[in-house]
């Protein structure tokens, strides 16, 4: 049969009953648990985030395996179903935070962000390869060598996640403080970074790394962040302005969410991370006048209520915490975990310091910097997808990714609460407020 006039069979009944009853259970538990999370005093993130835990393998799969294994089943169709509504959710979620991003303070202050992702991208780098030199074979996967193993691990505890730092400083209203505008900034130059060693270390896992793939690689990453910040400025703003003069004012979101996914699209196709797209993009979007912006606060209502949540829910549903029940396990964990924290912290602040920032300021940067969040459950599952990473080194890097992402709002409460405001901060979260349509931030935020 012709490919072109047959139609492409529907989803099956039951896989359409499944998909539909597991995004009711995860928006609802995420949304319930980030609203215990603010009772406690902790940014709805937290409880967002361990809604993947206790839904997953881990408590409800360990307590009740039949009815988790017909609630989450693991095949790939359903689970392709929650991940593609989970890659929309942070396409959207990283967008809508680099519209907050101040290019002027950036500019103002590249150096400084220059300092803290470099350190912040070499250190953990350096102690994770060390590191990975004197775990127990029992953690390497079968597939790989212990050098690509060592890399790999590096390449793990190096990595930042924009999408929680960005989910973070929202909720916590930091997004218009110079520590969370410098957090954005070397994050983001860390996940690029980071997104190209992986890159590399993928390579060296199955066809080898050659001077000539490495360099396009290269080129693909400088080219794409010169010429879309460069002449995707204009561009963004002209076609903005022009869909803000439809009646409609649900054209101007929709023609912003095209151009965050031909960003996504573009990194993509240059084999770089969607999410770096999307962010930049974003960036542009904030560029934009005020009132075009303004159109797009019911985008960022939905996005931080409904999209967000169900992208971090997701985040953890394919962790196995019972692999923990093994010593050496449990022991390659608290070496990786503390290899993971002490490392990005003790280099992003040694950047901030060394670029003249406050003792207070560095701490705050460096709880920003360490939440690893879902780029690192995506890190874990290409490790464990090309036989780099086993079951067990496969489950404590996702509790890496889950425990640093919970260990950075109390940390940045705690240190942010030490900064004095300036007027310029007070201006910038008035901005925001006024583009975003939403109540004022408290003083003391």
């Amino acid at each position: 049969m012709n490919i072109l006039t047959a139609p492409p069979a529907p989803l099956p009944s039951h896989t359409v009953l499944i998909f539909l009853l597991q995004l009711a259970l995860l928006l609802g538990v995420a949304r319930l648990f980030g609203w215990l999370a603010e009772r406690c005093g902790m940014p709805a993130v937290a409880g967002e985030l361990l809604t993947g835990v206790l839904l997953g393998p881990s408590l409800l799969g360990h307590l009740m395996p039949r009815y988790a294994a017909w609630l989450m089943p693991g095949g790939p169709g359903q689970i392709g179903l929650l991940d593609a509504i989970g890659q929309l959710g942070v396409l959207l979620l990283v967008a809508v935070t680099g519209s907050h991003v101040d290019l002027r303070a950036v500019r103002r202050r590249r150096s400084t962000a220059a300092y803290i992702s470099v350190f912040g991208l070499v250190v953990p780098l350096g102690l994770g390869i060390a590191a990975g030199f004197l775990l127990p074979r029992a953690v390497v996967g079968t597939a790989s060598d212990r050098g690509v193993f060592v890399l790999f691990l590096g390449v793990a505890m190096c990595v930042s996640a924009i999408p929680v730092i960005a989910k973070t400083l929202t909720d916590m209203r930091l997004l218009h403080r110079d520590v969370g505008q410098l957090t954005l900034a070397a994050g983001m130059v860390d996940d690029a970074v980071g997104w190209f060693l992986l890159s590399l270390v993928s390579a060296a896992a199955t066809v080898g790394v050659t001077l000539g793939g490495t360099l396009v690689s290269v080129l693909s990453l400088l080219g794409f962040s010169i010429v879309v910040m460069v002449a995707g400025g204009p561009v963004v703003r002209g076609v903005l302005r022009i869909s803000s003069r439809s009646p409609e004012p649900g054209t101007t979101i929709a023609v912003s969410v095209l151009l965050v996914l031909l960003g996504a699209v573009a990194a993509h196709g240059l084999k770089l991370e969607p999410v770096f797209g999307a962010f930049i993009v974003g960036i542009l979007i904030g560029t934009a006048r005020a009132r075009d912006l303004a159109r797009l606060a019911p985008l960022r209502t939905v996005v931080l209520s409904v999209f967000a949540p169900l992208f971090l829910a997701t985040a953890g549903l394919r962790m196995d915490l019972t692999a923990l029940r093994d010593p050496a396990v449990a022991i390659a964990a608290v070496v990786i975990l503390a290899v993971a924290v002490l490392g990005k912290f003790a280099g992003a602040y040694a950047g901030a310091r060394l670029s003249r920032l406050g003792n207070w300021e560095a701490l705050a940067i460096g709880a920003g910097m360490n939440a690893r969040g879902v780029i690192e459950v995506i890190v874990a599952t290409t490790g464990l997808r090309l036989g780099i990473l086993n079951t067990a080194t496969y489950t404590i890097v996702i509790l890496v990714a889950v425990m640093t992402s919970l260990m950075a709002p109390p940390l940045l409460r705690l240190t942010t609460a030490r900064i004095e405001q300036s007027e310029q901060e007070r201006a910038r979260r008035a901005h925001q407020d006024r583009i975003s349509a939403v109540a004022p931030m408290p003083v003391d935020a």
